[in-house]
């Protein structure tokens, strides 16, 4: 699914016209962008949660040469699926 098709099933879901969709949902990804880049955690119960996570600096290989090469630590925007969306879309087994 694109960004098109998921504003066509908002508007379809929450009965309002598609350019309303696509302003509510441009919307609230930039406010998770802004959120999360600013060092903060997003929590949406029952969906996951947005956070920035630390990666450390280490060691990598370029894959063309061969040759070691030193990657720097850098913050990278993270997402874990909560609870009632991780059964939804693997549900347990019995």
């Amino acid at each position: 699914m694109n960004k098109g098709e998921l504003v066509d099933a908002i508007a379809k879901k929450a009965s309002v016209n598609k350019k309303t969709a696509d302003e509510v949902l441009t919307a609230t990804l930039e406010a998770i962008v802004e959120a999360v880049s600013s060092g903060d955690k997003v929590t949406l119960v029952g969906f996951g949660s947005f956070e920035p996570r630390e990666r450390k600096a280490r060691e990598g290989r370029n894959p063309k040469t061969g040759a070691k090469m030193d990657i720097p630590a850098t913050t990278v925007p993270a997402f874990s699926a909560g609870k009632s969306f991780r059964e939804k879309v693997s549900p347990p087994k019995d």
